[in-house]
């Protein structure tokens, strides 16, 4: 719809649905509180219109096809592990097996990713190490947060950070163990109002972000925007890395199965 023509067409809409009670008043108040209701008439008109012509949602996008690391670049963590690809792992399918590091390693992606209003989905496994294995940084608006799987000795799951608190401090702080050698699988959402993570399908994350400051854990994850994956002194693997549009809170997903089917 063009600008003006939208406008001019909402304007005789608004028109026909200000309620009598605002054709009533007396003359010198009318005119402010047909304005006013004209107005807000055509806000919540617009922002349908707007809502209309969005596209629906991110499309449904695999980021590891089993065979090449395609946009995925090793993150330059002082330290770092190496990655590669690993065909078969432990007969389990392709994965992407990063090597443990001094501190922090991983591997982020260079493509396009978007900012609201979407998911990243994958599997990973802790293949030895006794920290995460895990960390998945993403976008949230104009700011990037890290959902931690494992931190502080491996028992930590959070999200870094809210309000300057990481994920060992703040609300979303929980405890789960994760053994070496098997597959968890994690779904993390990112909306306008909400940071939603899940684990093997079991909520571990719900928070509202709505006035929040939203910001990284000092240091070097921020070598992980605009989407990354890392491991903290710990061998890891992932597969199945997804990127989609929003599901329903609890709902299964397609995303975050690997190439497999696994």
């Amino acid at each position: 719809m063009r600008p003006f023509a939208g406008r001019v067409s909402c304007l005789f809409l608004a028109l026909s649905l200000i309620p009598g009670r605002a054709l009533a008043d007396t003359p010198a108040d009318r005119g402010v509180r047909i304005l006013e209701e004209m107005i807000r008439v055509i806000d919540r008109l617009l922002a349908r219109t707007a809502r209309a012509d969005r596209p629906n949602g991110v499309p449904e996008t695999v980021l590891f096809d089993g065979r090449t690391l395609g946009h995925w670049k090793r993150t330059e963590y002082a330290g770092g592990g190496d990655v590669r690809i690993e065909p078969d792992l432990d007969h389990g399918g392709p994965a992407i097996v990063v090597e443990a590091g001094a501190t922090l390693s991983g591997i982020h992606w260079t493509g396009p990713v978007p900012r609201i209003d979407y998911e990243v989905s994958l599997e990973f496994m802790k293949i030895e190490g006794s920290d995460f294995a895990c960390a998945v940084t993403v976008p949230v608006g104009d700011s990037y947060a890290t959902l931690v799987l494992g931190g502080w000795g491996g028992g930590v799951v959070g999200i870094s950070s809210i309000d300057g608190h990481d994920a060992s401090e703040n609300e979303t702080t929980t405890y789960r163990s994760f053994a070496e050698g098997r597959w968890y699988r994690v779904r993390l959402q990112v909306t306008a109002d909400r940071i939603r993570a899940w684990l093997d399908g079991k909520s571990v994350v719900d928070v509202d972000i709505r006035g929040r400051t939203i910001s990284l854990r000092h240091g070097e994850i921020s070598r992980s925007t605009p989407l990354g994956l890392a491991s903290f002194q710990t061998r890891a693997a992932y597969r199945g890395i997804r990127l989609g549009p929003v599901t329903g809170s609890g709902s299964p997903s397609t995303v975050g199965r690997s190439a497999n089917g696994a």
